[in-house]
């Protein structure tokens, strides 16, 4: 979950590799750390805390000079956050210097072996063990840096992308990955290396992503050379040309990346349908779909993967996949899917869901499926990553990039593409009429002013946040399609404030959270004219009776919550199964100022990191 920033070429390196951590900052934030190449020379600073922290330090104590320069921003695995256990970390000759994202399982074994060939250790981290192998294995094989990190890596079990750097070879820098996202960014007589390619956007539009299994050797002059690491087989590569620019990973004048991220969704979410839905036509075009129709269409059932916050858009899509397109669902947790020894077939398909592509558990999922035969299915957010190079088909998401490590436009484009893949397979089915479908398109097409309508309620939301920081429990209640979403007001809430919330199917509340309420409880009610509203409004009586605090969400124009509710949020009005990309938006936008209230780190909270490449 660390971030990994790497340059060499004619330039400075040190604002780039900075620039790089700052901008990778949401892969985690515990401490970070920079080495520098200059004139023989090899200068390293690391802090526990942020890159800010960094950045005092190293301009209070080093020369910065130097045109070869790697970085590491870092999310705890091993050893505590404290200055020793940052990365980069040498090598006991102090000739190697690495930096790394991912976890060596069996780095306590090869660390006793080290020991007993002299070797000594300052931190509790798995990652000194690894550049001390491959120093060893450098010293005792008589190889050069490249082949003794490919022999190393041969040694150890679990996941990686590193960069190694040798003082004694100041030309090179030796990359690697397993389970962890690595790009190369290919500039004039200049290269570029990070967890992904915002480090070096406007740089170079050129990249290069590593497949699992691969190493590279990045010199200068004579360009990147790629390698597998079990058999040594050379790979042509494959150089991608990216589309983000850097506008997209600036925050825009908003305070944060979060509220910007919020206030861009219906942007998002147009950009997530444009061009493969056409309403006046009642056409939808979705090549991954489209060249897999009958496949996925006849399919025994329809197994979700994904973790958080797509967990909660794959038990959406349960709904929206069942009620349209008559295909049976399950939803999992990527986490636990691979460890149940799952039933699957060659009839199933999965669809593993991941915002940034590189979730290590939904990788694990998706082998897993592959393995048994099922057709995998992707839906994703980042160009190139691994989940989109590992399924046999797929369809990006188009919310670009989302560094505020609580979900938001996510969510919502991911609900988009779902939605837009069960029409699909309805129409192709017969399961819905033409006038219907028609009639999903032409509402789907309203809801980014429909979501813009519901962020003008953010003064009003701002005062209910104001009357509730101070709690220390909330329960969120849905029903049918809506249930899911307050699943995900629960978990914002907790994720950037810290306050604990729960999620419940508003009829559950009965069968025990009801014990929890009393005059001190908010809880916050899904309650829209489309679904089971008289059964929700039943369950707002019920708990308006033990003198809970209710803040509802309803459709515009709505009276009969609002005689009930102590606050009421008010959504444009919409076809039930596109309700939840409507009733998201006031809930993100109430966790988001609970959290600036009580002066919570709203883009970093504590404990996260934003692409989870650890199991």
């Amino acid at each position: 979950m660390c971030g990994i920033v790497g340059y060499i070429g004619h330039r400075d390196a040190y604002p780039i590799v900075l620039k790089g951590l700052q901008r990778l900052e949401y892969r985690g934030y515990d401490s970070a750390g920079i080495a520098l190449f200059n004139e023989g020379e090899l200068k390293l600073c690391k802090t526990k805390g942020k890159v800010s922290d960094l950045k005092e330090k190293m301009e209070n104590s080093l020369e910065l000079s130097g045109n070869v320069g790697i970085g590491h921003t870092r999310w705890a695995t091993h050893g505590e956050p404290n200055d020793v256990n940052s990365h980069p970390h040498y090598s006991n000759s102090g000739d190697l210097v690495i930096i790394h994202n991912g976890i060596i399982e069996n780095y306590d074994s090869l660390k006793k072996e080290l020991k007993t060939r002299g070797y000594t250790f300052k931190s509790e981290t798995d990652t000194e063990v690894l550049v001390n192998l491959i120093e060893d294995v450098k010293l005792k094989e008589n190889v050069k840096l490249g082949k003794a990190v490919q022999i190393a890596l041969n040694q150890t079990i679990g996941a990686y992308a590193i960069a190694v750097f040798d003082k004694n070879k100041p030309d090179e820098i030796v990359v690697a990955r397993l389970g962890s996202p690595l790009a190369i960014g290919v500039g004039e007589d200049e290269f570029f290396v990070a967890s992904d390619a915002s480090p070096f956007i406007e740089f170079t539009n050129n990249a290069i992503y590593l497949e699992d299994g691969e190493m590279a050797v990045v010199r200068l002059h004579k360009g990147v050379k790629i390698r597998k690491i079990k058999d040594d087989a050379l790979v042509d590569p494959y150089v991608h040309e990216l589309q983000m620019n850097l506008e997209q990973i600036e925050k825009g004048g908003y305070e944060h990346f979060m509220l910007k991220e919020i206030y861009e969704q219906p942007s998002a979410i147009s950009d997530t349908y444009r061009g493969r839905m056409l309403p006046d036509r009642g056409i939808i075009r979705m090549a991954g779909v489209d060249d897999n129709i009958e496949r996925i269409a006849h399919a025994r059932r329809i197994l979700i993967v994904a973790c958080g916050t797509s967990w909660h858009a794959g038990l959406v899509a349960e709904y929206i996949f069942e009620d349209l397109a008559r295909i049976p669902v399950e939803v999992e947790y990527a986490s636990e899917f691979r460890y149940r020894n799952p039933i699957i077939s060659e009839n199933d398909v999965v669809i593993a869901i991941s915002q940034s592509g590189e979730t290590a558990d939904t990788m694990a999922a998706i082998k897993l499926a592959k393995e048994k035969g099922a057709f995998v299915f992707g839906v994703c957010n980042v160009v190139g990553s691994s989940i989109s190079r590992e399924t046999h088909a797929g369809a990006y998401t188009h919310a670009g990039p989302e560094i505020g490590v609580a979900s938001t436009k996510a969510f919502t484009t991911q609900i988009t593409v779902l939605t837009l893949m069960a029409l699909k397979l309805a129409k192709h089915k017969g399961t819905i009429s033409n006038s219907d479908f028609r009639f999903h398109l032409q509402e789907l097409e309203r809801i980014p002013e429909k979501v813009k309508q519901a962020l003008n309620s953010d003064e009003h939301i701002r005062g209910i946040a104001d009357i509730y920081k101070n709690a220390t429990n909330c329960l969120y209640l849905g029903r049918g399609f809506n249930f899911p979403v307050a699943l995900e007001g629960a978990l914002k809430l907790k994720e950037i404030s810290y306050i604990h919330a729960e999620g419940y199917p508003a009829a559950e509340m009965k069968h025990g959270p009801i014990a929890l309420i009393d005059e001190q409880m908010p809880v916050v009610v899904i309650a829209t004219k489309k679904g089971h509203y008289e059964k929700v409004v039943s369950n707002i009586q019920e708990i308006k009776s033990r003198k809970g605090k209710i803040i509802a969400v309803v459709t515009d124009g709505d009276i009969e919550v609002r005689e009930l509710a102590d606050h009421v949020i008010e959504v444009p009005e919409t076809m039930e199964s596109l309700t939840p990309l409507l009733t998201t938006i006031p809930l993100q936008l109430l966790s988001y100022h609970i959290a600036v209230m009580l002066g919570k780190n709203v883009d970093q909270p504590r404990n996260l990191a934003k692409s989870v490449t650890v199991e």
